[in-house]
């Protein structure tokens, strides 16, 4: 008899969730990959003004949020891993008010460029694929802050131990792919497109 087929096969780190975390991925990679490459298209061929020039601030303080709030995540994880909820439960916070602020301050800013710059989805070209692209990646952001407090709440209620650090790490691979969206987002609009 064939001695493989009597071998049993080696366990897969890829299970079903992190298979369907890494397809997920790839698909929102693909999705917004065309929003960045329309974004580059439309650069400069609106008619009228305002143009990024004219308009944008580079969003420091966001990205500041942004960013740290994938430290908070991995050491809030690390933390559940150990079996220590409570430090879990801050990290988690931390994530979530992080990534609360970068929201706050993409309010603040599109408060300003529609408000003071007259800037809407209709304006121009500009308009409309900076909403379309900067929007869309917010909506991903809301959707993070959406499972993380929901996962947040579940742990405050004594539901979320160790035995879930996996799933957990999955929704910080979501949330480690918005802040790579959001580095390419902010070299693609806030200085190549400037």
């Amino acid at each position: 008899m064939n001695q493989a087929m009597d071998t049993p096969a080696e366990p897969s780190n890829w299970n079903r969730g992190r298979v369907g975390m890494a397809s997920l991925i790839l698909a929102e990679s693909s999705f917004f990959a065309v929003f960045l490459v329309a974004y580059l298209f439309y650069i400069g061929r609106s008619l009228a003004g305002p143009y990024p020039a004219d308009v944008l601030e580079f969003p420091f303080l966001a990205t500041v949020c942004l960013l740290t709030s994938s430290v908070t995540i991995v050491w809030a994880n690390r933390q559940l891993e150990r079996g220590r909820r409570s430090p879990f439960a801050a990290g988690l916070f931390a994530t979530i008010a992080l990534g609360g602020g970068f929201i706050g301050f993409t309010a603040i800013e599109w408060q300003g460029l529609i408000f003071e710059h007259n800037l809407t989805v209709t304006t121009n070209l500009f308009g409309t694929t900076f909403y379309a692209l900067v929007g869309f990646h917010a909506a991903h952001v809301l959707v993070g802050l959406a499972l993380l407090t929901g996962v947040l709440l579940l742990a405050l209620r004594g539901h979320v131990g160790p035995e879930h650090a996996e799933r957990v790490e999955l929704l910080s691979w979501y949330w480690h792919f918005v802040d790579v969206v959001w580095l390419a987002v902010m070299t693609v609009v806030y200085i190549v497109g400037v």
